[in-house]
């Protein structure tokens, strides 16, 4: 299953290579939602690393991700590993209310006097 975030990239991470070949590349997304803002670390692998390659701290991005969870020595671990990314545009932000408002008109003949 995806899940989607959208945020600030606050910090993008250099590239890490394991003994085994394996390769990750970490960055954080302050996401504005809720009472205090959150700094969200997400992880891309292998090929997904050059992703990151084209984004700057401060950019408003949409991360795609799944959620991946393991055990070791009796202790679980979450990982956040992103999968596809998106800038947000100036016209993006404003096009999901043009959406809403579009879609969901308001009834031209509301009447207050309703009998319950």
């Amino acid at each position: 299953m995806a899940y989607e975030l959208t945020g600030k990239i606050k910090l993008i991470q250099e590239t890490q290579t394991f003994n085994s070949g394996f390769t990750k590349r970490e960055m954080v997304v302050t996401v504005e939602e809720g009472k205090y803002p959150q700094d969200i670390n997400l992880e891309f692998v292998q090929d997904r690393i050059s992703l990151l390659d084209p984004l700057q701290i401060g950019q408003e991005v949409t991360v795609t991700f799944d959620i991946r969870g393991r055990e070791y020595n009796g202790r679980y671990f979450n990982n956040l590993v992103g999968w596809k990314i998106e800038a947000v545009s100036s016209s993006q932000e404003s096009a999901p209310d043009q959406a809403y408002y579009s879609e969901n008109p308001q009834p031209a003949d509301f009447d207050d006097d309703i009998p319950f």
